[in-house]
């Protein structure tokens, strides 16, 4: 929908600088995680331990995780993506549904491209089987981040907090879960989060640069707040209890002698703080700011 000359009036204030910014730190995270993790034995080898370590996951758990898994189709994205355009469309909004649809969309492509074409997996450490190969970043973890930002992106003003609450949880669980079922390792999630971000980012700069994007003049929403502050917590407790389960095990055993299981306890908190944390930027960069 083009915006009148009244509207863009309003919306001059807006700085579209900071997606800019947040896209280009989450790029160069994504690249960091991939140096780090991927391009170094230190970080296959502990990548590695916590994939074993899933093993000794209970098979309730497991089973829970594929089930969770399994529920990403062509078929449900596609739907979560009719979704996001048809509420775009009852706004009267097409610059709002081209974004959000925009960020799904281009999110598998530029997985898809760099897991298979571009990104290598160097043989650093013995691994046989299918765990040789590149699995960075994560379909999954990127199919659930970007939905989750394109919500938030075509939801109104007053319902993103519910969004948040709703559909959070689920996307920061399928993250955890690609670990759990070994289908991915942490830095496949990491990447994929910052990947999202990055796009989804990109997408607001663009809204912003349209005029799309204005001041919110109302009053603040408590609920809107707790729902950050939890997310906050969780966040902070997710990293500190990965922090441990690394940190403890590693400098008095080594890697070598570490338990395996608690490594892949300590992949999972920080895959949920990273999806978290990823969610918490996107969200304080749209802070007092509608379409």
């Amino acid at each position: 929908m083009a915006v009148d000359t009244e509207e863009a009036r309003r919306t001059a204030g807006v700085p579209a600088r900071r997606w800019l910014v947040i896209a280009g730190v989450a790029a160069a995270v994504a690249v960091a995680v991939y140096l780090l993790a991927v391009c170094t034995a230190t970080g296959q080898a502990l990548e590695n331990a916590a994939l074993r370590g899933a093993d000794q996951a209970d098979a309730a758990e497991s089973a829970q995780a594929w089930r969770a898994l399994d529920e990403i189709t062509v078929y449900s994205l596609a739907a979560a993506t009719l979704v996001i355009a048809l509420t775009g469309a009852l706004r009267r909004r097409w610059d709002l549904a081209v974004a959000a649809v925009g960020v799904i969309v281009l999110g598998q492509v530029v997985v898809q491209v760099l897991k298979r074409f571009v990104l290598v997996r160097p043989a650093l450490v013995p691994v046989t089987g299918d765990f040789a190969g590149n699995s960075l970043p994560s379909g999954h973890t990127t199919v659930a981040m970007t939905v989750l930002f394109a919500a938030v992106i075509v939801a109104p003003y007053r319902w993103r907090g519910a969004v948040m609450l709703v559909v959070l949880p689920w996307a920061v669980g399928i993250g955890q879960y690609t670990l759990t079922a070994k289908w991915h390792r942490l830095s496949d999630t990491l990447a994929a989060d910052v990947l999202a971000l990055a796009l989804a980012a990109l997408a607001s700069w663009w809204l912003a640069r349209r005029g799309a994007v204005r001041p919110y003049e109302g009053k603040r929403r408590v609920g809107r707040v707790v729902i950050g502050s939890l997310a906050v917590v969780a966040a902070l407790a997710g990293l500190t209890l990965g922090g441990i389960l690394w940190g403890v095990p590693l400098a008095r055993e080594g890697l070598t002698g570490a338990d395996e299981w608690v490594i892949h306890l300590g992949a999972g908190s920080f895959a949920s703080a990273g999806s978290i944390v990823a969610a918490l930027v996107f969200l304080l960069s749209w802070r007092r700011l509608a379409t």
